[in-house]
């Protein structure tokens, strides 16, 4: 995997699965959101982005760049920033890769935890902060390194929010899984599930740590 220098992985273990297939779509946000975009340059004067519709829900969006500005002392890179939208099922791509500048964004599939879906309905139907949850968390993460473990490259997280301050302790991170592609989808109308972490596809992990790693912002919620 070529990866940039300075790149650097995660523990979570998969549920279910096969194989890995490509299934990452770019999109272009289109169609002015009314007044959003006026409240967003109030709040946030210094971010360059005209806020406009598609993949992402406006009030999830909106909320993500809130949280960057709010969390701006410890976000460093401020060109892509990562949103999550949790309130879409496992099935669906919910992971949004926003170019900040150009308002470029590409969406990914992404994992939820076991603990958050305990019946398995490819459904989150609940965050959760506690240790040995299995659960996914909300709120803002600042992404650390890139580094090798036991799913190869993967990304490591730190919460910046009391939703999800034990995000470190948890060892929650961005990893590729076996579980999650369309594949999964195809077979199953769902996606396996992780212990909490971001899983995503292999065929997206090169593009999500080559955009997202070192310093930059991951935002995760229900729209």
């Amino acid at each position: 995997m070529n990866l940039a220098a300075g790149f650097g992985v995660g523990t979570c273990i998969p549920p279910l699965g096969t194989g890995d297939l490509v299934f990452s779509r770019r999109l272009f946000l289109g169609t002015a959101l009314t007044g959003l975009a006026t409240a967003a340059v109030a709040r946030a004067p210094r971010i360059g982005l005209q806020l406009t519709g598609g993949p992402v829900a406006p009030r999830l969006l909106q909320r993500a760049l809130d949280a960057l500005e709010q969390h701006r002392a410890s976000i460093a890179q401020r060109d892509f920033i990562g949103i999550a939208d949790f309130s879409l099922p496992s099935r669906a791509p919910r992971l949004h890769v926003l170019q900040v500048a150009s308002g470029r964004v590409a969406t990914h599939l992404v994992a939820h935890g076991r603990g958050s879906d305990p019946a398995r309905t490819g459904w989150l139907e609940h965050f959760s902060n506690e240790p040995r949850s299995n659960a996914t968390s909300s709120g803002a993460y600042r992404t650390d390194d890139v580094y090798v473990g036991a799913h190869g490259h993967s990304l490591r997280l730190q919460g910046l929010d009391a939703t999800n301050s034990n995000a470190g302790s948890r060892a929650i991170v961005v990893h590729g899984a076996w579980y999650v592609s369309a594949d999964m989808v195809g077979q199953y109308g769902m996606l396996g599930r992780s212990q909490g972490c971001f899983a995503i596809a292999e065929s997206s992990l090169q593009e999500i740590l080559t955009t997202l790693a070192a310093g930059r912002l991951i935002y995760a919620d229900r729209a």
